[in-house]
C-alpha cells in the first residue's frame, strides 16, 4: 500500500524531528549469557555493537575505538579507567589484558555505593538497573515533569548535582554498610559529570532529559531521540571540570 501524501509528509517531519539509529550500530538488548556492567554508558556501547555485543573479552583497542566512535571522546582519554580494571585484577577472562563488562561490578574497586541507578551490593545486586532507585533519582532530575515546561526538558549541572547529592545521602541512610571510600567520594560526582558530558547539548547548555532517560533506563544511545556524535572531541579534562561544578552545587 502506498503512503498518502499527508502520511508521507507526516513521516518525514517525524523522522527529521528525531533521528535514525546509527547504521551498523542498531540497538539490540543483551542476550542470555551476555555480560553487562553497572555502567549504562558501557552497556550501551555493547548493545549498539561499538563493543562486542557479548560484552566480553574487551581489549584496549576495542575500548578506545568504541568511546571515540559512539561518544567522540579522545581515544586515549579513558585509558586510565581501562587500566584500573586491569590493575585491580578484575578480569575473569583468563587474559589479563582484557575484561568482561560484569567484571566491573566487583564492589569497592571501580564500583561503589550510592550509584544513581543501581542498588548497593549490601542489598544483593549492584549490577542491574534498580527501578526504585532510578525512579527516585529521575524524579529529582525532573524526568517526569517535562510536559509543558521547556526547562524540564533539559538537565542542568545544578539539577544533576542536587540529584547526585540526594542519592548519596539516601544510600547512606539506607545502607548500614555504606562505604564512603575515596572511590565513592570522587565517583559519585564523577559519574554524574560523565553522563552530562557524554550527552551534553552545546546549544542548550544542558543534557536533554530524553537522552538521559534512554541511556539509564534502556542502556541505549539516544539516536532515536536526536543524539548525534558531537563534533568536538571530549576528554577527561571536560569530565573533571564538570565534576568540580557538580560537587560545588549547593544542596
Amino acid at each position: 500500500m502506498k503512503l498518502s501524501l499527508v502520511n508521507t509528509i507526516h513521516f518525514s517531519l517525524t523522522v527529521s524531528s528525531y533521528g535514525w539509529e546509527h547504521k551498523g550500530h542498531e540497538f539490540r538488548p543483551p542476550l542470555p549469557g551476555d555480560s553487562r556492567s553497572p555502567c549504562p554508558g558501557l552497556n550501551a556501547l555493547a548493545n549498539h555493537s561499538w563493543l562486542h555485543r557479548s560484552g566480553k573479552d574487551i581489549d584496549l583497542p576495542a575500548f578506545r575505538s568504541a568511546i571515540a566512535g559512539a561518544y567522540n571522546y579522545e581515544p586515549t582519554s579513558m585509558d586510565g579507567f581501562f587500566e584500573l580494571a586491569l590493575n585491580f585484577n578484575l578480569s575473569t577472562t583468563g587474559n589479563q589484558s582484557t575484561f568482561n563488562l560484569f567484571d566491573l561490578a566487583r564492589h569497592d574497586e571501580i564500583e561503589f555505593d550510592g550509584s544513581l541507578s543501581r542498588n548497593d551490593i549490601y542489598f544483593g545486586d549492584n549490577a542491574h538497573l534498580d527501578p526504585n532507585i532510578w525512579t527516585t533519582v529521575a524524579k529529582n532530575l525532573n524526568h517526569y515533569d517535562t510536559l509543558g515546561s521547556e526547562v524540564n526538558q533539559y538537565i542542568t549541572i545544578e539539577t544533576a548535582g542536587k540529584a547526585c547529592a540526594a542519592r548519596a545521602a539516601e544510600a547512606k541512610r539506607a545502607n548500614p554498610s555504606f562505604n564512603a571510600s575515596a572511590m565513592q567520594i570522587m565517583g559519585n560526582p564523577g559519574t554524574t559529570a560523565l553522563y552530562l558530558v557524554t550527552l551534553w547539548d552545546e546549544g542548550a547548555g544542558a543534557a536533554p532529559t530524553s537522552w538521559v532517560k534512554a541511556l539509564f533506563e534502556e542502556d541505549r544511545i539516544p539516536y532515536l531521540e536526536g543524539y548525534k556524535v558531537p563534533r568536538v572531541p571530549r576528554t577527561m579534562d571536560n569530565v573533571n571540570e564538570v565534576a568540580k561544578r557538580v560537587s560545588a552545587v549547593e544542596v
